[in-house]
C-alpha cells in the first residue's frame, strides 16, 4: 500500500511500437468497466497512443501523468500514461531499430517503479528482438533482461500459465539441439526450487505438486532411446522429493497434458521450449500469461508476440493482458499479505 493507503497500480510496459501491444492497451483500458482489469499506467509516448486510438476508432482518452499515484486517481476516467518519447515515427508492422532505446527504457523504467513502491509489479507488452538486438540490445529475450536487472545470478525461471495448466521449460530461448545438454540436474533442480517457492507464494498453494516431463519419447524406453531420463531426469525428481516438494516423473511429455493427467499436479516442468508451450497454446491460446519466476518483483505478460502482421488494423485482442494485468495484481496481492 502507499501512504494513502491505495494499491499502487501496475506499470505497463509500451513494448514494440510498431506491433500491437499499443492497441491492446487501448483495448484493455476500455474493458475496465466491469471490474475485470486493475488499474495500470502505460510507460508509452502519449501522442503516438492518441494518434493510434483516432486511428482505430477506439473511444480511449490519453492523458500524460507525472507519477504512477497521478496515474492511478485518473484510471477510471482516462488511459494514464507516463511518457516515454519515441525517437521517430511508428510505421505499424515495420519495427525500427532507433526506437529500440525507448523500448529498452520503459522496460527499466517500469522495474524501478516497482522497486521504488511506486508500482505493484511489472507487466510487459511484447518486443520485437530483431529491432532490439539492431539497436544493440544483448539479451536472449525479455526474461533474461529482467533477471540481469534484478541481479540475479542464476538462469531465470519462465513460467506459463492458464486456468487449466502451468508449464515451466527448464531451458529457454535456446535451439533443440542446443537445449539437450542443457537439461542437467542442477537445471531441473533449480526449476524445480523456483517454482514450488512461487507456487506457494504467488499461486497460494501450500503444498505444491510438480509433474517433471521426460526428454525423450516414451521417457527414453529404459534407455533404449536415450538416457536422460535415467542418469539425469531421474535422479534430479528424487533430490527435490529429498527437499521435500512434492515432485514425480519423469513422465512421459506426449501422456502429460490431457485433463485427467493435469488433475494431478500444480505445474509441469518442461525440458524444453515447445514441450512446454504448445499444450499451453493447444489448450488455451488466448489467455495465457508469461511470468518470470524468482524475481523480487512480480513481471507477466502477454503470451504472444507482438503480431506484426496485424499491427494498425484494429484485429489485436486483448485478453491476454487483460489476464496478464489480472494476475500480476492477484500475484502482488498476495506478496502483500
Amino acid at each position: 500500500m502507499t501512504e494513502s493507503g491505495v494499491r499502487p497500480p501496475l506499470a505497463l510496459t509500451m513494448g514494440e511500437p510498431a506491433g500491437i501491444g499499443g492497441e491492446i492497451a487501448l483495448k484493455a483500458w476500455a474493458a475496465r468497466a466491469d471490474g475485470a482489469v486493475p488499474p495500470f499506467v502505460l510507460l508509452d509516448d502519449p501522442a503516438r497512443l492518441e494518434a493510434l486510438a483516432a486511428r482505430l476508432g477506439l473511444p480511449v482518452p490519453v492523458r500524460a501523468v507525472g507519477s504512477m499515484a497521478e496515474g492511478a486517481a485518473l484510471f477510471s476516467t482516462a488511459l494514464p500514461v507516463l511518457p516515454q518519447p519515441l525517437a521517430v515515427p511508428v510505421t505499424p508492422g515495420r519495427p525500427d531499430p532507433a526506437n529500440g532505446v525507448a523500448v529498452i527504457a520503459s522496460i527499466d523504467r517500469a522495474v524501478e517503479l516497482v522497486r521504488l513502491g511506486e508500482a505493484a509489479a511489472v507487466v510487459t507488452n511484447p518486443i520485437q528482438k530483431s529491432a532490439l538486438y539492431a539497436a544493440g540490445f544483448r539479451h536472449p529475450g525479455h526474461t533474461e533482461y529482467l533477471a540481469h536487472l534484478a541481479g540475479l545470478t542464476d538462469e531465470p525461471v519462465m513460467m506459463l500459465a492458464t486456468q487449466d495448466l502451468r508449464v515451466v521449460p527448464v531451458t529457454i530461448h535456446v535451439s533443440v539441439r542446443d537445449a539437450v545438454p542443457l537439461v542437467t540436474r542442477e537445471a531441473i533442480l533449480h526449476a524445480g526450487r523456483v517454482t514450488a517457492a512461487a507456487l506457494a507464494s504467488d499461486f497460494g498453494i501450500a503444498r505444491p505438486r510438480l509433474a517433471v516431463a521426460a526428454l525423450n519419447p516414451h521417457a527414453g524406453e529404459g534407455g533404449a532411446m536415450g538416457r536422460e531420463e535415467i542418469d539425469v531426469i531421474a535422479p534430479a525428481v528424487a533430490d527435490l522429493r529429498a527437499e521435500g516438494i512434492d515432485a514425480v516423473g519423469p513422465r512421459p511429455a506426449d501422456t502429460l497434458f490431457h485433463a485427467a493427467a493435469r488433475r494431478g499436479y500444480d505445474a509441469a516442468l518442461c525440458m524444453y521450449h515447445d514441450q512446454a508451450l504448445i499444450p499451453l497454446k493447444t489448450i488455451d491460446f488466448d489467455t495465457g500469461v508469461n511470468i518470470t519466476l524468482g524475481l523480487p518483483f512480480v513481471r507477466t505478460s502477454p503470451d504472444h508476440g507482438t503480431a506484426l502482421d496485424i499491427a494498425g488494423t484494429g484485429k489485436a485482442g486483448a485478453s491476454s493482458l487483460i489476464a496478464a494485468l489480472t494476475a500480476a495484481e492477484a500475484m502482488a496481492a498476495r506478496r502483500r499479505a
